[in-house]
């Protein structure tokens, strides 16, 4: 059975949003050597409480858990184009979800770049295996607000 999905050309054009995607990949032993070297002082200023708490609360987890959510974070970043725009990496923030999934939460700078970008829905992906953690992050935009080449605003 072959099975090639395909909508009509109308239809296409009815359902089309605007889409961004973002990918990173991260080496875990260089997480690990940054915690050991700087300790709070880059954990903290890199993730949320809650995304130390959970990459703490699993034993011998911590340095590939927090990999995993920089990739996120970059990625991020990547897909909504905010390389230049001056955030702070605590306001992209990776919630572990009760199923077992991960969600983003934007904060402060980035939700409100993201609500002027007409971002409509993010969503996350994070693998890890051996010494990587990646993430890939599909931004979904509303109709009326495709996303562009130019930089967000500033």
């Amino acid at each position: 059975m072959e099975y090639m999905p395909r909508l009509a050309s109308d239809t296409l054009k009815s359902l089309a949003v605007g889409l961004a995607v973002g990918y990173d990949l991260v080496q875990i032993s260089q997480i690990e050597d940054s915690i050991r070297q700087f300790g709070d002082l880059f954990t903290r200023r890199l993730f949320t409480e809650h995304e130390i708490d959970y990459a703490e609360s699993g034993v011998g987890l911590r340095a590939q858990r927090l990999a995993a959510r920089f990739a996120a974070k970059e990625a991020t970043i990547k897909a909504l184009k905010l390389a230049n725009a001056g955030v702070g990496w605590r306001e992209i923030e990776v919630r572990k979800l009760h199923d077992g999934d991960c969600e983003l939460a934007l904060h402060g700078r980035v939700a409100q770049l993201a609500n002027a970008m007409g971002v409509a829905q993010i969503l996350l992906s994070l693998s890890h295996d051996g010494d990587y953690a990646g993430a890939m992050v599909t931004v979904l935009f509303a109709p009326s607000n495709p996303p562009s080449d130019s930089a967000p605003l500033s």
